[in-house]
C-alpha cells in the first residue's frame, strides 16, 4: 500500500469544521460574500422606493436565486457554514429584488 505524499496527509487527516481553524482565504471568503450582499441593499432600495423595478432583469435575478438555493442545498450537504449561511442572505436578497421588480414594473 502506497502512503500519499507528505504535504496531502495533513488535509486528509482534517476534516472541514472538524477542530480546523478557518483559514485565511475561508475568512476573505466570509467577508466578500457579507460586503458584496451590503453591495446589493442599495438595488433592493431602488426596487423597492424608488419603483426601478422597470430596469431590473428579472430573468438574472432569478438566475441568481436559483444558484443561491443551488450553493445553499452543496452548503447543507457539506455541512460547509461559510457556504449554506451566506445563501440565506443572498436567496433574501435576490428575493426581495425579484419580488420587488415584480410588484413595481
Amino acid at each position: 500500500m502506497s502512503m500519499p505524499p507528505a504535504d496531502c496527509s495533513a488535509a486528509m487527516k482534517a476534516k472541514a469544521g472538524e477542530g480546523a481553524s478557518r483559514t485565511v482565504l475561508e475568512k476573505f471568503l466570509q467577508f466578500m460574500s457579507i460586503a458584496t450582499m451590503l453591495m446589493t441593499v442599495p438595488q433592493v432600495v431602488s426596487v423597492w422606493g424608488g419603483g426601478g423595478g422597470a430596469s431590473v432583469s428579472v430573468v438574472s435575478w432569478g438566475a441568481y436565486l436559483f444558484s443561491a438555493c443551488l450553493w445553499f442545498v452543496y452548503g447543507l450537504k457539506k455541512r460547509d457554514k461559510t457556504i449554506y449561511l451566506n445563501c440565506i442572505g443572498w436567496i433574501a436578497l435576490d428575493a426581495a429584488i425579484i419580488i420587488g421588480a415584480l410588484l413595481h414594473r
